[in-house]
Order: C-alpha cells, then structure tokens, then sequence
C-alpha cells in the first residue's frame, strides 16, 4: 500500500491518510481481507506518530472500510455489491469536486468542462 502525504495541503495527516485508504479500497487496490500494515510500521514508513495512524485507522473502522478483530490484523472489509458500487461513486464525485469549481470559475460551460473530462478519461485507457 503506497500513501503519499502532501504536509502543504492543509488537510490534517490523519485525514489524508483515511481519504487514500477509502479511495483504494473502492478502486480495489485494496481487496477485502487484505491485511494493513500496523500503525507503527506505517508510521515509520510515512515518517509519522503511530497515534496519528491509529486516529486514521479507527475513523475507517467507524466507517465500516476497516475491520478489527480481537488479537488478529486490521483487515480490509468486504462490503456488499452495492455499497461498493455507491463506494466508487462517492468517490468519484469527491475527486471531480474541485474539478467542477475549477471549471466553473474558469468560465468552460458545461459542455465544454465535458469535453475536457471525456478526453482524458479516452487517454487514460
């Protein structure tokens, strides 16, 4: 599992940290049952307190994204068809929030910022 923290965003660490995890469990990066690694080994690994990793992993099991069990690994949990599917949408519209504000103050019509997004999802394949 790669993260990446941007420590200029202005968004809290730990938030950035669940953002990512949600984001990669609905693309399925992350498969259910898929094991994360503890808060001390990513902590280390992002340069981080384990506690601040511990904030980002309990938020996700509150959600229901993560699943702890009693003296076994945090888990990825599986979620059913439609809650996945709901999962990659919400997603989806939190990615392409800031790209509709852009494209609003930026002055593209609707039309056109379509346009924009139709060509670089035909790239991306």
């Amino acid at each position: 599992m790669r993260l990446r923290l941007d420590p200029s965003s202005g968004v809290p660490a730990f938030r950035q940290i669940q953002d990512q995890i949600r984001f990669l469990v609905a693309a399925h990066v992350l498969a259910s049952g898929e094991i994360l690694p503890s808060t001390r080994e990513l902590g280390a690994r992002l340069g981080l307190n384990p506690m601040t990793i511990s904030k980002a992993y309990r938020g996700l099991q509150r959600e229901g994204v993560l699943l702890r069990r009693p003296g076994r690994a945090l888990v990825v949990r599986g979620r059913p068809a439609g809650d996945a599917a709901a999962a990659r949408r919400t997603e989806l519209e939190a990615e392409l929030r800031s790209a509709a504000f852009a494209a609003d103050r930026l002055g593209f019509s609707v039309d056109e910022a379509l346009e924009v997004y139709r060509a670089l999802l035909l790239a991306e394949r």
